[in-house]
Formats: structure tokens, sequence, C-alpha cells
């Protein structure tokens, strides 16, 4: 298939390679012309303007909008739409509020144009391991897009297969799943990011536990003198809490165990507050999630080593780089 790419960052550029390495065309556009042309030096088509972008494919048209949420993609997708026609589609795969999505469907549904919205993890990762990928939208959309999730996503690869799933949707086992209409794969994306706050608050705090437990403050005989490094490794090894997030806690420790590159100032991608905002408007508690997103601003006024943690798994599966204090 041929599809447009717009913004060429740390994931963009990555799925714009993915693609052409599973040989569909892309046609690329960003503002920096530095990583468009780095692009079109591997194979991809260069566009110099949205419009040359649209221009450039052929009709039905795919265009797909890899850049932060907010304003930048609210106004990139309205231009893209300008120079579209009936039956082209948006995909927007980034980490857009679930609701602008709904709006957006619905007003680009008004002018024949299809929406559908894909929430991408995999971060810096994904060229080679894959993104896991959360779509809402059109099962027609969906359906006739398939090539470019299956190219995308991570297949089986060597993850056992759940016994008892043989008569459920296979695309879930290749990594990608339709989780139903606009709007419902960034919301299942933002749950998603809502439970990673969870899952790295809990080993920032455990390992923050056993790093102090050669504190002054306790009796000589209670103190440990830990490896923290060691302790994520053999974590790694068949343990229970054994996971991607661990691994990468892990390779963050082989090389900085006391993690002096990383300040603790935590920031937050939006996402976790909005988790903790559905939760409010469904009335369902979320105590673990909710501590992890005020954990994340407490380390902005006073980071401990968890937080320095925190810092280094960010980094680890985004290339998050801290914001400074």
């Amino acid at each position: 298939m041929q599809i447009g790419i717009i913004g060429l960052g740390r994931m963009g550029g990555n799925i714009s390679l993915r693609l052409m390495r599973h040989n569909h065309g892309t046609v690329v556009y960003d503002t920096n012309e530095a990583a468009v042309d780095a692009l079109a030096a591997q194979g991809a088509t260069k566009a110099t303007s949205i419009a040359d972008m649209v221009a450039k494919l052929p009709s039905p048209r795919t265009v797909w909008v890899m850049l932060p949420a907010g304003a930048i993609t609210e106004a990139t997708i309205t231009e893209v739409a300008s120079h579209m026609q009936a039956g082209d589609i948006i995909i927007d795969g980034g980490n857009t509020m679930y609701k602008d999505d709904i709006r957006r469907a619905a007003e680009l549904k008004a002018k024949g144009i299809v929406y559908v919205d894909v929430g991408t993890s995999g971060g810096v990762w994904g060229l080679e391991r894959g993104y896991c990928m959360m779509i809402g939208g059109e099962k027609a959309a969906v359906d006739h897009l398939d090539p470019i999730f299956k190219a995308l996503a991570p297949g089986m690869g060597d993850v056992p297969r759940t016994p008892g799933r043989e008569e459920r949707n296979p695309t879930a086992e290749e990594g990608y799943l339709h989780c139903g209409p606009a709007g419902s794969g960034h919301f299942v994306k933002m749950i998603h990011n809502g439970i990673e706050y969870g899952m790295m608050q809990a080993f920032a705090e455990g390992f923050n536990v056993m790093k102090h437990k050669n504190s002054p403050d306790l009796p000589e005989n209670m103190r440990f003198d830990l490896n923290m490094g060691d302790i994520a490794e053999v974590w790694r090894r068949g343990s229970v809490v054994s996971s991607w997030l661990l691994d990468l806690t892990a390779q963050a420790l082989a090389t900085d165990e006391d993690l002096e590159a990383f300040s603790g100032s935590v920031s937050d991608s939006g996402e976790g507050r909005w988790t903790i905002d559905a939760a409010v408007e469904e009335a369902v508690p979320v105590p673990v999630l909710a501590a992890s997103l005020w954990a994340r601003f407490s380390s902005r006024a006073q980071s401990t080593y968890g937080d320095k943690m925190l810092s280094a798994m960010r980094f680890g599966f985004g290339g998050h780089l801290e914001k400074k204090k």
C-alpha cells in the first residue's frame, strides 16, 4: 500500500522505515526537512508540503499523522482534510484525547472522509520489535488498512499462545486490535498508559526501599548493601514480576546503578491525567493509578532514587528526556 506519514520524530520516522521494510510505499513530510531527506535517502517519497503529500498519494488516500497531541495535531488534521476527498482516510497515531477523536470523526464524516485513531505503543524500539496498536474507527476502513497494521505489529513471535483463544480475534495475538468505533483505540491506549504509570511506580518504590536498606538510620545489624543492578537482573529470569519495564530498568542499572544521569523530575504525558478523569466520570476507584500520578507531581519538587528510576524507564522505552526544573 501507499501511505502518507506526517511527523518523522522518534516514532513517526521508525514507522515509515518499518513499513518500507515490509514493501509498503511511504510519502513523508515533516517541517524538519533533514528528517524528510533522511527517509527519502532510504526509499521514501519526499513531500515538500501537506498539499504535495496528498497530491502524490493514489486514491483513496491514507495519511498517518504522528505528532504530539493537542494543537499541532488538530491543525495538521484540519489542513490534511482540506486537501482530501470523500473516501480518503486520516489516521491519528499519537496520544490524542479520545473525546477529540469522537468529535473529529463526526466532523470528517460529514465531508466523506474517514477517521481512524490508533493508540500506538512501542516507543523508540518499535522499528525492530514492532508496535502494539489499539485501533478505533469504522470496520471497513480498518479492514482496508489491515496490511499496514500487520506490517507494523510485532506478530506472534515466540510468545506462547494463550490457551482458549483459538476461536477469538486472531489479530490480538499479532499485536493489533480493532477496539471499536472512533475514539475507542485511543481510550484503550489511555488506560494502557495509566496502568503503565502504576507498574512503573511499583518498581520505583520497591527499588527505593531496597536502596535505602543500608541507611545509617537503621541498626547496623539490619543494614543490607544490596546491588540494584543484580537484583533487577535476577528478577528478569523467571520471576513473577519479569516484564519489559524490568528489562529497561536492568539496562539502566547495569551501567549507572546510582542513576546519576537522571535528576528524577518525572514528567507525565497527559494520558495518566485523562485516565483519572475517565475513572471519576465512571465512578470507578483507581487508587493505585491515582497515587502514581500524584507521585510524578511530587517528584518535581523533591526527587528520590525511585523517581530517578521512573525517569530511566521513561527514557528507556520512549526516549523521553527530563524537563529542566
